[in-house]
Formats: C-alpha cells, structure tokens, sequence
C-alpha cells in the first residue's frame, strides 16, 4: 500500500533514497531541504540543494524553512497529512511538535551501526577511527540526537584503502534500499523497533578545519586512516617546494601495501612518493595541487622539479 511521505533531507546523500521511494510508487507530499545557497563568486545567484534539484526534476513540493521550532512550521507539517516522514541528512533538528505530526511519526536513516558514531559526520569518523565495519540503520525518531529505537540494519565492511567518498555512496545506495524495505513493512504494520544499547556510544563531531593539516610525525596506521576519511572532502594537506616555494597540496589517497622504509617525517623515500612517517611510511597513490585536477604519482612527479625531497 503506498504512503503519503514526507521528505526531508538535503545533500546528495540523501538523492538516492529520495529517487527510490517515488519509484516505489509512494506518495510524496512534500519535500523539506535547506534553503538555496548564495554561489558563484561573488556569490550573487543561488543553488539549490541536491535534493532540492531532483525534487523539482520530480514535480515535487519543496519546502526550506530556516527553522522548525514554531507552531506554523508544525501546523504546516501536519496539513501535510503525511502518515510517515523520512529523514536523511536534514540539517535541522525536529521538534517534538514536528516529530508528531506524521500519523506514523519519522523514521531516519543514519549511516553508522549506533550507538556507535551519533552525530554529524558518522563516515568519516568510522573510517579516521580505524574501524573495520560500519553500516545504515533505519530508526524511530526521538528528540535526543540519534538516540531513537532501531528498525532495521545494513552492514558493509571498510576496506583497509577505502576513503570517504566510496563509502558515501556505497552507504548512500544502502540507504535507499533500506528505505525501502522499511517503507514496505511500515505499510503491512510489520516494522518493529528495539532500543540502541546504552553501551558503545560514541558521538561522530562535525570534521575541523585543523584536522585537515597532515602531521608526518604520526604512525602511518594513523595518518593513511585520517588521510582516507578526509577524502575527498575537505582533504588532507600538506605543504611541499616545487620550485616557487612551499605550496599546499591535497594528499587523496593512500596505501600502506609495499609502504616501507627510514626516514625523517615527511621525507619522500623513492619514486613511488612513499613517504616516512612518525612510524612506518605511506605510499601515495593520489594527490592533488592548488586548482589542479587528481593525480598519481607518476604524473605528480613528471611535473615537477628533481628531487623532491620532503612533504611539510
């Protein structure tokens, strides 16, 4: 049986999932997503959000209130006459007013195995932390942060080499079957709830810029898994002279396979760009200069001035 929906979410993330319940035959009523944002340099026209370009693609209602905390915003929500909302990377925290609106109240899809990684950036900080499994899981929603009763679960390994960007959208096409699923069993009353377990939290905090400075003088473990959770977005930096002075480069992907040697942090080991670390040493496989375009190793190092030496 379909069910009137509405959606909330707004990053590509969240496209997925948005796409799968339309083509599942449900009903969208509305779809909430941030507000257009200034773009451009001078920052004169705006840009919707992704979810908020496929929901005009879909003919859909969008709507992006700057805050849901106000009795027109819940007595809007409930005019929807939704029977379930779906959230998925929102950005704004629901209310209980909003929370209770839907006939069947909200259910999320957060991407990590909670209690584990509750909060803003679950991804990164599985994948920073060293963690070897992570997953999707389709929750009731509750006014704490993340802390609603758990439906059902995805689970997908963390490759030793995987970085951000794969495991967002592996975890994003997991999400969307998930919702599926759950949406099904929500219209044959047949989606059960059990409470996250009150040990193993953890809260995944929002990525610092500072984070995204590289210190060589960590163990390699440490910086090969910070390296891969801030890629690709925002990216590790470094700095290194290649020949007009020291100039900042992103470093996107990494291995520790064949990664061996001696040398002060930082120090370039050979011609395959392994660098020493505090401990053991990375070998990079992509990296990338200030307005220039991803590369390997190869053609890093064909472009620029013999020897290099040592990144900073």
């Amino acid at each position: 049986m379909p069910l009137r929906v509405v959606f909330m979410g707004t990053p590509q993330y969240s496209v997925p999932v948005l796409q799968r319940i339309v083509d599942d035959g449900h009903e969208v009523v509305a779809v909430y997503t941030r507000a257009p944002q200034p773009a451009g340099r001078r920052g004169l026209s705006l840009t919707n959000s992704p979810v908020h370009a496929l929901a005009e693609e879909l003919g859909l209602p969008v709507r992006h209130p700057k805050s849901l905390r106000n009795e027109a915003e819940a007595e809007s929500m409930r005019t929807c006459g939704a029977d379930v909302a779906v959230v998925v990377a929102y950005g704004l925290i629901l209310p209980r007013a909003i929370l209770d609106a839907p006939r069947l109240g909200c259910l999320n899809l957060h991407a990590s195995l909670l209690p584990r990684w509750r909060g803003a950036a679950p991804i990164q900080r599985a994948i920073m932390a060293g963690d070897q499994e992570t997953g999707v899981m389709l929750m009731g929603m509750e006014e704490g942060l993340d802390t609603g009763p758990v439906a059902l679960v995805a689970r997908t390994p963390i490759e030793p080499d995987l970085c951000a960007g794969d495991l967002h959208d592996r975890l994003s096409a997991m999400s969307a079957d998930l919702a599926s699923e759950g949406l099904r069993l929500l219209a044959e009353n047949r989606l059960s709830f059990t409470p996250q377990s009150a040990d193993g939290v953890l809260y995944a905090q929002k990525i610092d810029k500072a984070e995204a400075r590289i210190d060589w003088s960590l163990d390699a473990a440490d910086l090969h898994n910070r390296i891969r959770g801030l890629s690709p977005f925002p990216g590790a930096w470094c700095e290194i002279d290649l020949g007009k002075g020291l100039e900042r480069v992103k470093i996107l992907r990494t291995t520790r396979e064949g990664a061996s040697g001696a040398g002060a942090p930082g120090a370039i080991l050979d011609d395959r760009l392994t660098v020493a670390a505090g401990r053991g040493a990375l070998r990079i496989l992509e990296l990338q200069r200030a307005g220039k375009t991803p590369v390997g190793p190869d053609d890093f190092l064909r472009g620029s001035p013999e020897p290099l030496r040592r990144f900073q």
